[in-house]
């Protein structure tokens, strides 16, 4: 346990000081339910640009990919390489065309204008629950981490970081929380570049990096540059640590969910929908994807550094890592863990063993345990408000968009349509308070299972997969129905959890992670798991939204202008200079990361 001296707090209460000093500021500009939403869709895209990775950027993406660079190595760089940019590129380039120009304030908005009613209701219900749920859930990791590391009050954490959320919301609505995610983006960037430099130095460069996870890859049966190459051992599953081969990888990951997710989730489009003009918001996702890409050197690199570096290397001397066996190796030998403690276990206080007998490693705490090792004083506050502020940037982005879709989509469309606009503006704000509020109650549930995270990913998986068949298929085929896209998105749900339920990842017992409908298959991880329940759910709503919408009514086309793809005017960019242009951003991003690829290949 780590205690803070007074700097630290310093820093933290200035940013506290800050961001609820944004909310203020910006209340005198909310005066329509637009305002509140969609930020009278009046930022520039620069500002759009950031907010939309910073929404993006909550526990999952900084304790949960330094966790999977400690676990996966480089290969976790897959996830933005290939699971992010090239969606990222794609929903600027042909997505938000339709979501700004039809005017559509939200997602399942959008749903009903291109299908109908039922669709959107289906979307609406269950994209509501999720993002409450993810909300209280970074809200439960949060607390956990503070409570572990600095031995502070869960229940005061929580209830801390859900005040200042809800503070800052409830005043400036969407624009509060977007020019926050700037601030906050800039934060993370504060708090992780010095952690790396610090992590490098200490184990020689890149070049002793290399070299010490090369003895960590042969201790696990892997070839030694196992976890710092990303593509060079993906021509089998059980060549690299992740479990996958490049097949499942590039459907699974770098199509069905990372399309499914960024051109979808209603929580970062919401992001580019409160851009000043359809060339902004068609840039958004193309501005973000610029940091977007850099990302894994300040996330992915410290869960990395974690596992090899000596625990008396740092500023702060840790305590000595558990000598043990590696988590990946199958011999009975002694292995170091850097300063990754493990897991322990709850009914003896003893470090967690799996099935072989191996020390299973807490890698949540990779990150974490790099921030007390190397700051000192001052720089620790400065890389704890980085970690608050990916919290709290998370929630925010949940938060914000359950509002507009209960608002818009649930209470306007079902309860009470027709109503003046100041009461959407006061029901957005109470929906604003009931959201925090469920999102505590959620951090609570969450602190009951011990698997409700692992549980809550494999939900989003079952949703998102079949969501991105039905929009693709509903943008670019106009013969496209309401009837099939509900029948497709319910038939995809359902087979997602039929895989689930035939499937186990090795060493995995029947549960929540799956089998509960017997064994028929096994797959040597999760993620393994994951990506081919996406790739099933995806497949089957593609095929039966097809072949339900062949046999019932479509839409006449004069119905569908500005919702398909041939049927809408493309988007002039010529008011612009060419290197503003949503094309050119695209090609620069995709040349980057083509060569990002190749480098850590």
């Amino acid at each position: 346990m780590t205690t803070l001296g007074w700097v630290d707090y310093a820093v933290m209460a200035l940013y506290f000081a800050f961001v609820l000093g944004i909310g203020a500021a910006l209340r005198r500009y909310v005066r329509t339910s637009e305002d509140f939403f969609l930020s009278g869709r009046s930022i520039p895209a620069w500002v759009t640009g950031l907010a939309f990775i910073s929404a993006n950027l909550g526990a999952q993406e900084v304790i949960g990919m330094g966790a999977s660079g400690a676990k996966y190595g480089i290969a976790t760089s897959h996830f933005y390489w290939i699971g992010a940019i090239p969606a990222m590129v794609f929903i600027g380039l042909f997505m938000m065309p339709f979501y700004y120009g039809s005017r559509a304030r939200s997602v399942p908005e959008y749903l009903k204008l291109r299908f109908d009613e039922k669709t959107r209701a289906l979307n609406a219900v269950s994209f509501a629950i999720m993002t409450v749920f993810s909300s209280g859930i970074s809200l439960y990791a949060m607390g956990k981490l503070l409570h572990l590391l600095l031995g502070w009050s869960f229940d005061l954490s929580i209830f801390v970081a859900a005040g200042v959320v809800l503070a800052y919301i409830f005043l400036g609505g969407l624009t509060s929380a977007i020019y926050n995610e700037v601030l906050q983006f800039f934060l993370i960037v504060l708090g992780f570049a010095p952690l790396v430099f610090l992590g490098l130095r200490a184990v020689g460069g890149w070049s002793g990096l290399v070299a010490r996870l090369a003895d960590h890859a042969t201790g696990g049966g892997f070839a030694p540059g196992a976890y710092t190459r990303s593509w060079a051992f993906m021509g089998h599953a059980s060549a690299n640590p992740v479990g996958v081969e490049w097949f499942g990888l590039v459907m699974g990951l770098g199509f069905v969910l990372s399309f499914g997710y960024w051109c979808t989730d209603f929580l970062v489009v919401q992001r580019a929908m409160a851009a000043n003009s359809m060339t902004a918001a068609r840039r958004t996702p193309l501005i973000a994807a610029f940091p977007k890409m850099l990302f894994p050197f300040l996330v992915i690199l410290p869960g990395m550094l974690a596992l090899v570096v000596s625990p008396t290397s740092g500023v702060r001397a840790a305590a000595p890592a558990v000598s043990s066996t590696s988590p990946t190796s199958p011999t009975s030998g002694a292995s170091a863990a850097g300063i990754v403690p493990p897991k322990i276990d709850p009914r003896t206080g003893a470090p967690l063993r799996d099935a072989a007998g191996r020390v299973v490693l807490d890698y949540d705490l990779a990150t974490p345990m790099m921030l007390l090792h190397f700051f000192p004083a001052g720089l620790l506050g400065l890389g704890l408000t980085a970690l608050l502020a990916s919290f709290m940037s998370g929630m925010a982005g949940n938060v914000t968009a359950f509002n507009t879709v209960w608002t818009y989509d649930l209470y306007q469309s079902y309860v009470r349509p027709g109503a003046p606009d100041a009461h959407y503006l006061a029901m957005g704000r109470f929906a604003t308070v009931a959201g925090v509020a469920i999102s505590v109650v959620a951090a609570y549930v969450a602190a009951s299972f011990n698997n409700i995270m692992d549980f809550l990913q494999l939900v989003f998986a079952f949703v998102n997969a079949p969501l991105f068949a039905t929009f693709a298929l509903g943008m670019f085929w106009k013969r496209t129905t309401g009837h099939g896209a509900f029948a497709g998105l319910v038939a995809g749900t359902l087979a997602a959890a039929v895989h689930h339920g035939l499937s186990l990842p090795a060493g995995a017992g029947v549960g929540v992670k799956g089998g509960y409908l017997g064994v028929v298959t096994t797959f040597p991880s999760e993620l393994a798991q994951t990506f081919w329940t996406a790739i099933v759910a995806w497949s089957t709503c593609f095929v039966v939204t097809i072949l339900v919408s062949l046999v019932t009514k479509a839409r006449a086309p004069d119905e569908l202008r500005g919702l398909v793809y041939g049927l809408t005017p493309k988007p002039v960019d010529t008011a612009v200079p060419w290197y503003e242009r949503p094309v050119a951003l695209a090609a620069v991003v995709l040349a980057v990361t083509f060569v990002l690829n190749v480098v850590f290949s």
